[in-house]
C-alpha cells in the first residue's frame, strides 16, 4: 500500500532522515513515535511530499516517485501521489472565514471541481460521522479545539484519499478534548481506513495502533506490532523512551 525506501532528508547540511524504509499495509494504523527532532512528523511529511525527499522512493498504491538529489521532480507528478493522501495537522488549519461544512467542501469544490450540491452532500455525511452535523455552520473561532480537529479529520476525509496522515493530531488539545478525537480516530480505524500518524501521545498510539515505528536521529530504531513494541520493547532506547510516554501520561491524567 504505502512503501518508502531508503528515504533521506536534508535540511542544508543537516541529515534528518537516514536511510528510512518503512512498509505500510492497507486498512492498518502505523504510529511513527520517537523523541521530538527525532525525524517522525518529517518522515509523516514525506509521505505527502509537503516535504520533498533529498533521494529515496515513495510509493502509495500505484503510484511511484523516486527522489535523487539535483533532479527535480514534476510537479503534476508531486500533485498526482498527494491526492492519495488526506492530511490532518496538530494545529488545525481551517479557513477562519469558512464554516465547518465550507471547509470541508472546499477542496472538493476548489481542486476536484465538484458541484456544489454534491460536494455539500458528501461534507455534510462526512461532519456526521465525526459527530459534528449540529456545527454545520459554525465558524472556526466558535469551536473548541477538539472540535475544530474533528472538522479537520472531515475535511481531509472528502476526497476519499487512500491513506490519511496525522500529524500530532491530539497534541494541541487538554486530555478531555483529545478523547474526542481519539475516539473518531479510533472508529476510522475499525472501519478500515489506512492512517500513519505521528505521535506522542500514547493513549493514541496505544489504543488504535495496530504498528508502531520508532524513530530516534533520523533512523528506525525498532519497529513492529504495537502490543509487542509498547509491552516488550527489545532496544534499550526504545525501552527508555516507551517509560517517559508512560510517565507522562500518568502525570496528565
Amino acid at each position: 500500500m504505502i512503501g518508502l525506501t531508503n528515504i533521506e532528508k536534508r535540511f542544508g547540511d543537516n541529515l534528518v532522515l537516514k536511510g528510512v524504509t518503512v512498509a505500510i499495509e492497507e486498512g492498518s494504523v502505523t504510529a511513527l513515535v520517537g523523541p521530538s527532532g527525532g525525524g517522525k512528523s518529517t518522515l509523516l511529511r514525506c509521505i505527502n511530499l509537503l516535504e520533498l525527499p533529498t533521494s529515496g522512493t515513495v510509493r502509495i498504491g500505484d503510484e511511484t516517485l523516486e527522489f535523487r538529489p539535483g533532479i527535480k521532480v514534476a510537479t503534476r507528478d508531486i500533485r498526482r501521489l498527494r491526492l492519495q493522501t488526506g492530511m490532518v495537522f496538530q494545529n488545525f488549519q481551517l479557513f477562519p472565514h469558512r464554516s465547518a461544512i465550507e471547509n470541508v467542501m472546499e477542496g472538493l469544490v476548489t481542486v476536484l471541481k465538484w458541484p456544489v450540491d454534491r460536494a455539500r452532500e458528501r461534507a455534510m455525511a462526512l461532519l456526521e460521522k465525526v459527530g459534528m452535523a449540529h456545527k454545520t455552520d459554525a465558524w472556526p473561532a466558535t469551536l473548541s479545539g477538539g472540535q475544530q480537529q474533528r472538522v479537520a479529520i472531515a475535511r481531509a476525509l472528502a476526497p476519499s484519499p487512500k491513506v490519511l496522515l496525522c500529524d500530532e493530531p491530539t497534541s494541541a488539545l487538554d486530555p478531555e478534548l483529545a478523547q474526542e478525537v481519539v475516539d473518531v480516530l479510533g472508529q476510522l480505524a475499525s472501519e478500515g481506513t489506512t492512517m500513519v500518524m505521528a505521535t506522542h501521545d500514547l493513549r493514541l498510539a496505544s489504543k488504535i495502533a495496530q504498528e508502531v515505528v520508532f524513530l530516534d536521529a533520523g533512523v528506525v530504531v525498532e519497529k513492529g506490532p504495537a502490543s509487542v513494541v509498547f509491552s516488550t520493547p527489545e532496544r534499550e532506547r526504545t525501552k527508555r523512551f516507551i517509560a517517559t510516554l508512560r510517565q507522562e501520561a500518568g502525570e496528565s491524567q
